[in-house]
């Protein structure tokens, strides 16, 4: 297996993860835990917006996508790393603000928002939310005028551009609970809408048109469509958009048959992009927009590795061979989701041929509890160390505590030192807004 450069077996066998020792970080920090790699989330961050940079002239903002994984040492890395980041809700939006991070490089999404998230993104003076719905156009414009203000905004648009990938994460097709369709006019409607509004300043549109996406082609159709509308809507009402914001989706490597592209590989999904636009907006008259991009997985799904200690180990004869885990659905559920395929190995004797196929059994009491099914690993026993690989997006971000298990602490390692980014639970967490009514008592 190659691996990319901040992550390899060292002398002893052992998988290493930013220099770091993963059997040193689980005696230290205990199992289940997962563990991010800071060099390679800032690599990530470095390759779009130098990519921007370089070949759009630095008109443009890479947002980073905390639905991936949120926590306050995420958004002091974009900090630090002169990006901004989208948020989906009041919880996300307090994380970033917590961590001080600029308001105004902060977008703001979600197909309902809640008024008390579109009051509390007012009040931190977010820079931008994306319309997604005229009730929610009518609400940021109310309390805009409370406040006095103008609120930024664009429209998310579904330009219907399918790609290649799950059902379950295509959104811009016809059928989806976001945005607005172009085909339908849809979005021309909320367009004259949005312009309608006093305290509302549109700034231009949003699409996102799926995830894990591996081809170059969709995101240069998905542009042609954008500016295309942008540019009947120039025609037909005035307005020409200054702002395009293509979303994310650029896939990631989590198993075989997956491409595998290093930092730098992702730089030509974005110059595809770049260089449609020019294309287009050359074609239909328009003024270069600015360009936003809202990467999230592809800039910690492979930063990041679940450690494991394995615990019961069961073949049923003929049938298959359970190697359990001390953690499960509640730190990882998309297996048990989407089907999401994973790669797994034994961190602790990393370098061992892998001789047997096993599913990857979860703690919890459900029999869809697996981590994965048909996974190439040495012979595990009670005891080893079990890494499974790119897990830095939608694992902590979509954990529970399902059957009262405690979500997993999380590790930033550099330079072969780690620190906790989120602390381990405790029990009395788990019953911490537990109240018993006085006449149960």
């Amino acid at each position: 297996m190659n691996f990319r450069k901040t992550l390899k077996i060292n002398s002893l066998g052992h998988l290493e993860i930013g220099g770091a020792d993963c059997v040193t970080l689980a005696k230290t920090f205990g199992t289940p835990l997962y563990v991010f790699d800071e060099e390679y989330i800032r690599t990530m961050m470095r390759v779009y917006r130098d990519t921007i940079e370089e070949e759009y002239g630095g008109n443009g903002l890479v947002l980073y996508a905390s639905k991936a994984f949120s926590c306050t040492a995420m958004y002091a890395i974009a900090k630090s790393e002169q990006i901004g980041v989208d948020v989906v809700s009041g919880g996300e939006l307090y994380t970033a603000m917590q961590a001080d991070f600029p308001a105004a490089n902060i977008y703001m999404h979600g197909n309902n928002k809640l008024p008390r998230e579109i009051s509390y993104a007012l009040d931190c003076k977010v820079g931008t939310i994306v319309v997604d719905a005229f009730t929610e156009a009518d609400l940021i414009e109310e309390e805009a005028a409370k406040r006095g203000m103008v609120q930024e905004v664009l429209i998310r648009i579904n330009p219907g551009v399918e790609a290649h990938t799950h059902a379950y994460v295509q959104t811009a097709k016809p059928d989806s609970k976001f945005g607005f369709s172009v085909d339908s006019g849809a979005a021309e409607v909320i367009t004259k809408y949005v312009l309608s509004k006093k305290h509302l300043r549109l700034k231009g549109y949003h699409c996102h048109i799926g995830s894990q996406i591996f081809e170059k082609q969709s995101f240069v159709l998905a542009v042609q469509k954008n500016l295309a509308f942008v540019a009947k809507i120039k025609q037909k009402l005035g307005f020409e958009a200054s702002e395009l914001n293509m979303g994310g989706g650029f896939g990631v490597w989590y198993a075989e048959g997956d491409a595998m592209l290093p930092p730098e590989g992702y730089r030509t999904y974005l110059s595809a992009l770049i260089a449609a636009v020019k294309q287009n907006c050359a074609e239909y008259g328009l003024r270069l927009p600015r360009i936003l991009i809202e990467p999230g997985r592809s800039i910690v799904g492979e930063a990041g590795v679940t450690l494991y200690t394995v615990g019961a180990v069961k073949e049923i004869a003929g049938l298959r061979k359970y190697v359990a885990i001390d953690g499960g659905m509640f730190d990882n559920p998309r297996y048990c989701l989407y089907q999401s395929k994973y790669t797994a190995l034994l961190a602790n004797r990393a370098a061992e041929p892998c001789t047997e196929l096993v599913s990857l059994a979860g703690k919890c009491c459900e029999s869809g509890d697996l981590i994965g099914v048909d996974m190439n690993l040495p012979e595990a026993h009670p005891g080893d160390l079990i890494a499974v690989l790119t897990t830095g997006a939608y694992n902590y971000s979509m954990a529970s505590n399902y059957n009262r298990n405690f979500i997993p602490p999380a590790v930033l390692v550099k330079d072969g030192k780690g620190e906790y980014i989120i602390k381990p639970q405790t029990y009395a967490d788990l019953v911490r807004n537990d109240v018993i009514p006085d006449r149960l008592k």
